[in-house]
């Protein structure tokens, strides 16, 4: 039997990201590979008080069909929320709850890109977002960065020659690998550009909630004033991941495209836990619990950056992330980190290798560090595994 897949199938190939977990769950490796939130800051007492709560009061509602848009009550804790943190004006009726925040990149690109159309994204940028993308058969153009975001005036050259670009994808807050944030002078110099062109913007924020320290910097979405900004935000590292409840934010024109997109995938986000994640937003407050979750995530970030301060040698450099779950780490161009990553696999510990995030290639001396996940004795002892296996290479160099 000779079976006929679709042409765009050749352009998927499974996540190295997912690919690689599969090797990382074995409970003697120390993992740095994931995105993943730290379990052990999961409310399952509370939710699980939560959920009794919700089938007592409204079980058969919860458990049925429900609109595409989402439950009524938690868009609108969404939209007081986007005000509250990231001083974007908007209501619920601007809001449409997805599954999970990777739904909205999908429906991003369906939405916008046809084959041959160009996207625009941080060189580096989040693997996720570029499987999403490249189904539509888009092209991508790398825009380089600093250490304060996306660089304009590279930004303005692609955009003066370019006529294909459709849309452009980015991570302005702790992003997705490289831990860096846009400084509000490249937020505003951004918006400036964007607004000139016209191209709409698809803002990834699943971290900005994520600050250590120094003030909270406006969301893009915040100084958007000819409505090109798509917002989107998810529970996942907030809350917890396995609810699956993301939201897309835009302008109603753009909004009901996304909406027409969810009714052909999905028909809708689930009901029971849109309902349980309001009923926990009715109850507790969720400042309190994100501000648990900063707690032990900077003392991770710092053991982390103490311990690579004191065991990487200086041909080494690496981001000191201000929030989120990641740091970046550069070796000399000579190592290749995805054939290094199986040395120190052999030393039972893992990261991710860079070149992935870089949809155009190379880079292959990069690689990202999760520092989330594991305790601090852990992460101590992975690092050190780590650096030993970076000094070898060094030295075998």
């Amino acid at each position: 039997m000779v079976i006929r897949f679709s042409d765009r199938m050749n352009l998927l190939t499974g996540s190295e990201i997912r690919e690689l977990l599969k090797l990382t769950a074995q409970p003697d490796i120390i993992s740095f590979a994931g995105g993943m939130p730290a379990p052990e800051l999961f409310p399952v007492e509370e939710l699980k008080r939560i959920g009794v709560s919700v089938m007592e009061e409204s079980g058969r509602i919860a458990l049925q069909y429900s609109t595409t848009e989402g439950f009524p009550p938690l868009r609108k804790h969404i939209a007081d929320r986007m005000f509250a943190k990231n001083k974007i004006k908007t209501d619920s009726d601007h809001i449409l709850m997805t599954s999970g925040s990777q739904m909205g990149l999908d429906f991003s690109a369906r939405v916008f890109l046809n084959k041959g159309d160009i996207v625009l994204l941080e060189s580096p940028s989040y693997l996720g977002a570029v499987n999403a993308f490249k189904a539509s058969e888009a092209k991508f153009i790398e825009v380089p960065t600093d250490e304060n975001g996306m660089i304009i005036k590279e930004l303005e050259k692609i955009l003066e020659k370019e006529d294909r670009v459709k849309m452009i994808y980015v991570i302005p807050d702790f992003q997705n690998p490289s831990g860096r944030t846009w400084t509000l002078e490249r937020r505003q110099e951004f918006m400036e550009t964007v607004n000139k062109y016209e191209i709409p913007v698809i803002e990834d924020n699943p971290y900005g909630e994520l600050r250590f320290e120094k003030e909270f910097v406006p969301a893009l979405k915040a100084l958007d004033t000819k409505g090109l900004v798509v917002y989107l935000g998810t529970f996942s590292k907030i809350l917890v991941p396995g609810y699956r409840l993301g939201w897309v934010c835009a302008e109603p024109e753009i909004l009901q495209k996304y909406n027409f997109m969810e009714q052909a995938s999905s028909l809708q986000a689930s009901t029971i836990s849109q309902m349980e994640v309001s009923k926990f937003m009715d109850i507790y407050n969720l400042d309190d619990h994100i501000a648990k979750i900063k707690k032990v995530y900077k003392q991770r970030r710092d053991i982390m950056l103490k311990t690579m301060d004191e065991e990487f040698t200086e041909e080494v450099r690496y981001t000191r992330p201000e929030g989120g779950l990641f740091t970046w780490v550069i070796l000399p161009e000579y190592i290749n980190a995805k054939e290094m990553a199986l040395e120190c696999l052999e030393q039972k510990v893992a990261y991710v290798p860079g070149g992935s995030f870089f949809p155009n290639g190379g880079h292959e001396n990069t690689f990202r560090l999760n520092y989330s996940c594991m305790p601090e004795d852990k992460i101590v002892e992975g690092i050190k595994r780590i650096a030993a296996v970076i000094k070898k290479n060094l030295t075998d160099s």
